[in-house]
């Protein structure tokens, strides 16, 4: 299955860059933490430098976040999906 994610890089609020990634996913489980930790290390393996992670999905008609928070509390403020790779999963 191909699942899509956005890899980026922001400027930190401390100065120097954080390179983040969202994968458009929600655990069918319920384990979202394991989901993100499987895509992160598939993400990582494939190359892409990522500090930090995210999954991020449609729950009651909302744009929902899941993952590290000072991530999703950026995430929140007005971050919307843009996809910039597919990972198969």
């Amino acid at each position: 299955m191909k699942i899509n994610m956005a890899h980026l890089r922001e400027r930190a609020t401390g100065g120097g860059w954080i390179n983040f990634a969202v994968f458009d996913a929600k655990s069918t489980s319920g384990d979202n933490d394991e989901l993100l930790s499987q895509l992160t290390a598939k993400a990582r393996a494939s190359g892409l430098m990522i500090d930090q992670s995210a999954l991020a999905y449609s729950s009651g008609g909302r744009l929902r976040f899941h993952g590290t928070p000072k991530l999703v509390d950026y995430l929140v403020k007005s971050w919307r999906p843009i996809w910039t790779h597919t990972i198969d999963y």
